[in-house]
């Protein structure tokens, strides 16, 4: 059995151009194990049709007779098909309300669900991902925006020369950019007022790496963050202090005197508390780079903002950029996800209320849902060479058998989130979820 791939158009949003399979991964997956090629047309992708035609793919409108369906983001509810076999980031594994009427959509219609997300080695790590685009991408906008909030407030720095990230024609181009910024900074130095010039990075995982890789074009020092406070003695116009903030550095044992483990934390999150308010004065720009869900605390809260901001304060914190962007999450203050065409705005802590550009009394607040989009061919060709070696046993697999018979690697079987139309054992949680909406809807 050769099978059949279907690769369809993104429709979730304008902005969104990449594809899990490039014109190249085409080509070798129909000259190396003649599989066949569906591809929806598309005026948007950042591949252009023909060159999927030059690789031996078939474009064609209708992709039913294709074993499995891949995409990028969640498919809207009315063009499931019935008894198709998806691939795509659905966005339902923390119960998302806003992605339950596509899961019960695709329970009604027998459909069988692989999420990316959830192919994952032995050891749970995520093996296909996005992560290192959306810290490439975010930390490229989080300059762009800081270098205007900056202009808005009177101060001339070099960071005013860089472009958001879907400015640039490449990602080699858009480090070009932010390299000569960094040069004019180690050269001329940055306004005292300014002085230290402090990024906090929440997390360590593929997005923090994607923020580090941007930030090493520029003149940057490490700091541990326990010494935030002591580089406002003497700090240097010419750099950059950046910093790493670890589950330790988030949250403390409620119980005095107990010590942090990190594999207590994650299995009993609830015998935590927060204590990352500490370092929010120190920063100048933090980007929070963590996995959050409803049991873990929040990393700012708007309590801890307000506070920040009373008395008419002007605090050292300038921006924010979410790039978990879960609405009102480990930043509270995210209280909309937004897109490259208007991606920022100001929470006013005060009041509880945001305001688009970069002016105002609170943060600017960065929460674009769909960062990687912005490098769309670099993020592609990344994403699409770590799910090749998968794409032979997806599209050869028989979606029509039952889940115990479902021939599929361990890595692709665990990422089976509905199959013919049932929740699998492990997602079985998610019944509560559909139900919930379900009566919010009546």
């Amino acid at each position: 059995m050769a099978g059949c791939v279907a690769v369809r158009r993104e429709t979730k949003s304008s902005w969104e151009r990449r594809t899990p399979v490039t014109p190249d991964l085409a080509r070798r997956l129909v000259t190396q194990t003649g599989l066949e090629i569906l591809v929806q047309p598309s005026g948007r992708r950042v591949f252009p049709d023909n060159e999927y035609v030059r690789a031996g793919a078939t474009m064609s409108e209708d992709l039913s007779a294709s074993t499995v369906v891949l995409g990028v983001k969640e498919v809207p509810p009315e063009l499931l098909l019935p008894d198709t076999a998806y691939a795509f980031f659905s966005h339902v594994i923390k119960g998302q309300p806003y992605n339950m009427p596509m899961l019960q959509r695709m329970l009604d219609l027998g459909c069988t669900l692989i999420d990316y997300e959830k192919i994952r080695d032995e050891s749970g790590q995520r093996l296909i991902f996005f992560g290192r685009f959306a810290g490439l991408a975010g930390m490229i906008d989080t300059l762009w925006a800081l270098g205007r909030r900056l202009k808005s407030e009177g101060y001339s720095t070099p960071l005013a020369e860089i472009e958001p990230a879907q400015a640039y024609p490449s990602l080699h181009e858009a480090k070009l950019a932010i390299r000569g910024a960094g040069e004019r900074i180690a050269s001329e130095g940055l306004p005292a007022a300014l002085l230290p010039m402090t990024f906090g990075i929440a997390g360590y995982g593929n997005v923090a790496s994607g923020v580090h890789e941007i930030l090493a074009e520029l003149p940057t020092r490490d700091i541990a963050p326990g010494d935030l406070g002591s580089i406002l003695k003497d700090p240097s116009p010419r750099c950059i202090y950046r910093t790493t903030f670890r589950e330790e550095h988030i949250v403390e044992p409620k119980a005095p005197g107990d010590t942090f483990d990190l594999q207590d934390y994650y299995d009993h999150p609830e015998g935590y508390v927060p204590s990352f308010e500490q370092y929010l004065p120190d920063l100048t720009v933090l980007m929070n780079c963590t996995y959050w869900d409803e049991r873990y605390p929040r990393l700012v809260t708007r309590e801890q903002l307000r506070a920040l901001w009373s008395d008419d304060a002007s605090p050292r914190l300038r921006l924010i950029g979410d790039l978990g962007c879960d609405v009102e999450g480990a930043i509270e203050c995210t209280l909309k996800c937004t897109d490259p065409s208007d991606p920022v705005y100001v929470y006013q802590p005060q009041t509880g209320t945001i305001e688009t550009g970069f002016e105002g009394n609170g943060p600017v607040v960065l929460a674009v849902d769909i960062l990687p989009a912005e490098l769309p061919r670099e993020a592609s060709e990344e994403f699409s060479e770590a799910l090749a070696s998968f794409l032979p046993a997806l599209a050869r697999a028989d979606y029509h058998v039952g889940f115990d018979d479902l021939d599929l690697p361990p890595e692709l079987l665990g990422a089976v989130i509905v199959h013919r139309g049932r929740l699998t054992p492990d997602y079985v949680y998610l019944e509560a979820h559909l139900a919930a909406h379900g009566k919010q809807k009546g």
